[in-house]
């Protein structure tokens, strides 16, 4: 075999009896004593990405079901409802700053490792929550959970996906990947509701403790190839981040990806409300009536589980458009159907029917950019340090989940409503459509490694 230049996710192209075949350059071990190659499994479903779903499954479960433990909470100990939403807005921040922590740990001393450490950290933190009697020990252990999430979570097996999938597949891989945190949000908050009619919330905080854990038995199975050496990673991270901050793309993409998260957020955490307080009431008559739909509150809790299995099919649908077309201009298509439904939504009065419409359009564009975002990161910068590179973008998503909790609730406190803060969401979102139209999708150029391919 002749080997060609290294492409620039860092791949090299094979001559093949049965044509050019792209193979990474790879370590199979870190640390390992010789270079290799080896070939990415042909199919789109493997042992990564069904590993993979199934920690992002279970991480994002307990994740999405922590607003249950809301009231159960606050009626133990007599706290303010501010008190426990702290600890949750804690928690998206500390996921953020840890995003890139974990991806620059699972490019270094290898991603099961990375993924390992992150479940420990979230079993210890929910174990110390379980045993939290204040509102600031609640928020100090909502920091762990938050790391825990970062190390179970998008950023790490994202990448990991991402460089076991060849190229045709991988924003489908992606996509599968999201959507599995999607059924998470979907399933979480049912499941913690039933364990709460059963046993104490602290009880319940345990088991999900169990749950992530027990997830690890899976790890095993998850072996993607690495692309460098240790000692090559621990050179050249820093020129990667240098490299990085000093691409417009690059600053494009992590700028825009803030609207989404501060979007995502605020809604997660005070559409119910919005809804509980300025819908018009359920017709009596109606079908959501028959199927216990009966109040505006029940509404609000409905709106979330809609999103949730509308975002399942928007994921994959976002998927199989980054394969076949630019993923800029499908992302900027994303955020201009999310900032004309918001709009559309806070202009019209809210009654159950406009609350369902737009709790099923948002929820197929919900996580629908999260794929593309990363995908397109892999194709500019090459999958290589895809993990670090998506966890300081995903930094700003979360500086945006802050900022949508809290303002939410603190424009709410001066105006009496939601719609200013509602509104900053419709604008950053136009902000967003107009930062990835500029975006140049075209891969950098990636210096050739001096050491020649073993062939």
């Amino acid at each position: 075999m002749n080997a060609t230049p290294y492409e620039a996710d860092g791949s090299i192209v094979l001559a093949h009896s049965s044509g050019w075949v792209h193979w990474p350059l790879l370590l199979h071990e870190p640390g390992g004593c010789g270079l290799g190659v080896e070939e990415r499994p042909a199919r789109l479903l493997n042992p990564v990405l069904l590993v993979g779903c199934a920690v992002i499954l279970v991480g994002f479960s307990i994740r999405a079901s922590f607003g249950v433990f809301q009231i159960p909470i606050a009626e133990e100990f007599g706290w303010a409802r501010v008190d426990f939403s702290l600890a949750i807005a804690v928690q998206n921040l500390a996921w953020g700053v840890g995003q890139p922590i974990f991806g620059a740990i699972a490019e270094r001393i290898g991603d099961r490792k990375a993924i390992v450490m992150g479940a420990v950290l979230y079993a210890v933190g929910l174990v110390l929550s379980a045993g939290a009697t204040t509102p600031l020990e609640h928020q100090v252990y909502e920091v762990l959970v938050g790391f825990g999430i970062a190390g179970t979570g998008f950023g790490v097996i994202l990448a990991v996906v991402g460089r076991a999938a060849r190229d045709e597949h991988r924003s489908m891989a992606l996509a599968i990947a999201t959507a599995s945190g999607s059924l998470g949000q979907v399933v979480g908050p049912p499941v913690a509701e039933a364990l709460l009619r059963q046993m104490a919330w602290s009880s319940v905080f345990l088991v999900f403790a169990g749950a992530i854990l027990a997830v690890l038995v899976l790890l095993p199975l998850m072996k993607a190839p690495a692309l460098a050496s240790k000692d090559d990673l621990q050179a050249s991270l820093h020129d990667v981040l240098g490299r990085a901050f000093h691409d417009r793309n690059f600053l494009l993409i992590f700028v825009g990806f803030f609207s989404c998260g501060y979007q995502l957020a605020f809604i997660t955490a005070h559409y119910p409300a919005l809804i509980t307080e300025m819908s018009a009431s359920i017709d009596p008559e109606g079908w959501l009536t028959s199927i216990g739909v009966t109040t505006t509150a029940a509404l609000g809790a409905l709106s979330l589980s809609i999103i949730g299995l509308a975002n399942i099919a928007g994921t994959l649908t976002a998927g199989w458009a980054g394969d076949r077309f630019q993923r800029r201009f499908v992302l900027a298509g994303i955020y201009t159907g999310r900032t004309l439904v918001a709009a559309w939504f806070i202009s019209v009065p809210v009654t159950p029917t406009s609350v369902l419409v737009f709790s099923l359009v948002m929820g197929f564009l919900w996580l629908a950019t999260v794929p593309l975002t990363s995908g397109l990161i892999a194709h500019i910068h090459g999958v290589r340090n895809m993990g670090t590179l998506f966890g300081v973008v995903f930094l700003s998503h979360q500086i945006g989940s802050f900022l949508g909790v809290w303002l939410g609730g603190r424009l709410y406190d001066v105006f009496g409503s939601y719609t200013t803060v509602w509104w900053i969401g419709v604008g950053v979102g136009v902000l967003s459509v107009v930062l990835h139209l500029l975006v140049d999708e075209r891969p950098l150029q990636h210096p050739t490694p001096s050491t020649a391919p073993v062939a």
